[in-house]
């Protein structure tokens, strides 16, 4: 049996549950190459959840499933956000910027794919209307293969990977509001981002990169 040709894809983990599983099932698959982005949200917040991305990365490296990470700066856009945008659409606005992020260094290492955790309808920002939104910042296809999956069935490989001890340690990445947009309207997601300069922004986090093999 002759091996499929190599395809490289760009999984974007945070170090909490999800994201670290939705890595392992797409490195596990044949022909796949994986590597690895944290988008990290220190000083802004506290650097707990670069530490849990990078051991949830170790512990998928010893499996064999993904390669280098790459740990880029964040908190500047999520600040912005919060300084010059509506409040509720910070989620939105938030993940469509790291999509933005990610495409670009995806575009350095020649990756032809992102690889995002999430699970329909688990936080605001995973909502279908929102997910929709999001997918319109970047050209590149985003994969998602937790999209049908249920908490427990994510807990129970995040355990069965060894990454759940990790994920579960106390402080986030993430500085969510009170009450996030979850049927967000592109129409007004732009209007917001017409007041920021997303090309700074985007620059700014891809000068601060750090490798880790």
């Amino acid at each position: 049996m002759v091996a499929p040709p190599s395809v490289r894809v760009l999984a974007l983990v945070s170090g909490g549950l999800d994201s670290p599983v939705a890595a392992y099932l797409v490195g596990r698959s044949l022909g796949v190459e994986v590597s690895v982005l944290h988008l990290d949200n220190f000083p802004l917040l506290k650097e707990t959840g670069r530490l849990k991305a990078l051991r949830c990365w170790e512990k998928l490296k010893r499996l064999k499933v993904v390669g280098e990470a790459y740990v880029l700066p964040h908190s500047h856009s999520l600040l912005e956000f919060y300084r010059k945008c509506e409040r509720r659409l910070v989620c939105v606005l938030c993940r469509r910027q790291m999509l933005r992020v990610a495409e670009k260094l995806a575009e350095e290492l020649s990756a032809s794919a992102l690889v995002t955790g999430e699970s329909l309808g688990q936080v605001a920002s995973q909502t279908l209307a929102n997910i929709a939104v999001e997918d319109q910042a970047v050209k590149l296809p985003v994969l998602r293969p937790l999209i049908g999956f249920n908490k427990e069935e994510i807990v129970a490989i995040s355990k069965q990977i060894g990454t759940y001890l990790d994920s579960i340690i106390p402080g986030g990445c993430c500085a969510n509001p009170r009450k996030p947009a979850t049927q967000a309207r592109l129409e007004k997601v732009l209007e917001e981002e017409a007041k920021l300069n997303l090309e700074a922004m985007t620059a700014k986090s891809l000068a601060g990169k750090k490798v880790y093999s």
